[in-house]
């Protein structure tokens, strides 16, 4: 693909996914500043990995696909101990000042904290299916998994969900 071509391919994608993707990873490690970068890094590799693009799936799950690499690759690099640690701790919200606290609403935050609780695997099929509202064929691209361990690893993860939000006292009716 040419330059020129490549460039602007990856302008439009920046314009169109790139808050997408930011919250995507930020949900993952729960740092901004971080996110920011990780974001930049995503639309870098995507960008070195053009020619490899070959329409096979959406250019928003190939984004998402590299995102979760990057972000992988991120905490790996960081500890592997950490890493192990992070599989199971994420998005930690005791960071956020109270402005953002109140801007997200007790209900999310209790979201929040309850799936930062969830190993890494769980969190994620969430993330794509619940809040960025993938569908089960996008989100076995982007975790490069078959269609049915997608369903099952939803499940599973939102009982297991639901379980840490009744440990950590959160009643709605919705998860009654």
């Amino acid at each position: 693909m040419e330059d020129e071509l490549k460039k602007q391919k990856i302008h439009d994608w920046y314009q169109e996914y790139s808050d997408e993707i930011y919250r995507f990873i930020l949900i993952i490690i729960g740092d901004h500043e971080q996110s920011k970068d990780l974001t930049h890094d995503t639309f870098l590799k995507a960008y070195s990995h053009m020619n490899y693009f070959k329409g096979k799936t959406s250019d928003k799950n190939w984004l998402y696909h590299i995102a979760r690499n990057v972000t992988i690759d991120f905490m790996r690099k960081r500890k592997p101990i950490r890493y192990f640690m992070d599989s199971f701790n994420g998005f930690p919200l005791n960071n956020d000042s109270p402005e953002k606290i109140v801007q997200l609403g007790e209900a999310e935050v209790q979201l929040y904290r309850s799936l930062s609780k969830l190993k890494r695997p769980y969190r994620e099929v969430i993330i794509l299916r619940k809040i960025k509202e993938l569908s089960i064929k996008e989100t076995a691209e982007v975790l490069e998994w078959k269609e049915s361990k997608v369903k099952t690893t939803l499940l599973r993860a939102l009982q297991a969900l639901k379980t840490q939000l009744q440990k950590e006292g959160y009643e709605h009716e919705t998860i009654r």
